[in-house]
């Protein structure tokens, strides 16, 4: 065991690189992230394109997640988790030269699903590690704050790259600001990467690189498909987390239509608008540690959830850029603590001595919320319209809010 003081010293250093590995991580967000879809649309995408821009992954995620936390086992958590990020943000690369490459609107649409999807595969094993990783470097007295000042952090970097690349895109025409924006997203991938890269593990802080494993390392492996973790509360959890991601990617695919083709709104506009919810969300992050003190992590999640059916509900009564950004500001608050919330619950309910197999199934959770609200979302559209698509998703959030209370 190392002492006490080589110990906080190790926690103090590991804190400071997850605080800039989520900063960098929001510049890509608030780049690359952001700005697909809208670029996608702008390009001539349809409802089906979008659809699989945003759901396609998940096809893929679903396919591997629970492999990956078999893969997971018997392998070091911290250098796992940096080689994925590596593998998966590499592929953010290709988008600056897509102009050059593919100088077909249409056919570029298609570059670009190709590339969301390849990299997906990389990123179903990043995200199980990563999950499984924090858990072990942050102990469970520390989780509140450090996750409310990781999501404050990336709420300031997304704010401030969304707003920045808004104005780039309107001052600077296409397809070259794009391809700025798409580069500004790649060198926040490789900096979040490297930060990754300089964590250390609490029970061997001289090592040279993280000899952290999963907690399952020394025992037998486990077989493949974990469905005996679904059998108790925390299959009720895991269904309960599945229908809030199913209703908060419905109006994923619907949201860029309807800026852009109903209320016609120009990049910058819709960067401001994506500024300001991340602006707020850095303050509901910032208020997670003590509205969780006060109200507790379960109830806090309920109540946030529910209230999370605002964003869509204001959108669809907006005529132009001012209840846009009205809904943007009111919902990056309640957001901010949302989701928070919803891994600190997680946390909580995830035994230590089995995380990877938990967090895979919680991951599956999440890509069949992603696939199924976003395909929803983009097949919906076809039968009524975009404004009426955003009405129904705030009314099935409320929904998906009581089953968060009574499952969560």
């Amino acid at each position: 065991m190392p002492e006490p003081s080589t110990r906080q010293s190790t926690l103090h250093s590991n804190f400071l690189h997850l605080y800039a590995d989520v900063f960098w991580f929001g510049v890509l967000f608030g780049s690359t992230l952001s700005f697909i879809a809208v670029y996608a649309t702008r390009l001539g995408a349809s409802t089906f394109q979008l659809g699989l821009i945003t759901g396609g992954p998940a096809i893929l995620n679903l396919l591997i997640s629970l492999p990956s936390a078999h893969w997971l086992q018997n392998r070091n958590l911290i250098r796992s988790t940096f080689i994925t990020s590596i593998a998966q943000r590499s592929g953010y690369m290709f988008l600056i030269l897509l102009p050059w490459l593919v100088p077909q609107a249409l056919s570029e649409v298609w570059a670009v699903i190709a590339i969301v999807l390849v990299i997906a595969l990389p990123g179903t094993l990043l995200a199980v590690s990563f999950n499984s990783m924090f858990a072990e470097v942050v102990p469970a007295q520390y989780r509140a704050d450090v996750v409310g000042r990781r999501n404050a952090l990336m709420s300031l970097s997304i704010t401030l790259t969304t707003f920045v690349c808004g104005r780039l895109l309107d001052w600077i025409g296409s397809p070259v600001n794009y391809q700025i924006v798409f580069g500004i997203g790649a060198l926040g991938a490789a900096m979040s990467s490297y930060h990754l890269w300089r964590l250390r593990p609490l029970a061997a802080v001289n090592s040279p690189i993280s000899n952290l494993q999963s907690p399952a390392a020394t025992s037998k492996p486990e077989r493949l498909l974990r469905l005996d973790l679904l059998r108790g509360s925390f299959g009720q959890l895991v269904l309960a987390y599945l229908c809030f991601h199913i209703t908060q990617h419905l109006n994923i695919p619907i949201n860029p239509l309807f800026w852009i083709k109903t209320l016609q709104l120009t990049d910058g506009e819709i960067g401001a608008g994506n500024a300001m919810f991340f602006a707020t969300m850095a303050l509901g992050s910032l208020a997670l540690p003590r509205l969780t003190a006060r109200y507790g992590t379960r109830r806090l999640l309920g109540v946030s959830a529910l209230l999370y059916c605002l964003y869509p509900l204001i959108l669809g009564l907006a005529w132009d850029y001012l209840l846009f950004w009205g809904a943007s500001i009111l919902s990056g608050f309640v957001w901010g603590v949302c989701n928070g919330c919803l891994l600190n619950r997680l946390m909580e309910r995830v035994p230590a001595d089995d995380r990877p197999a938990h967090m895979a199934w919680q991951n599956v959770a999440l890509n069949f919320g992603i696939l199924g609200g976003s395909f929803l979302g983009s097949s919906m559209v076809n039968w009524i319209s975009y404004r009426e698509g955003l009405l129904v998703t705030a009314g099935l959030r409320v929904l998906s809010a009581i089953v968060i209370m009574l499952w969560a």
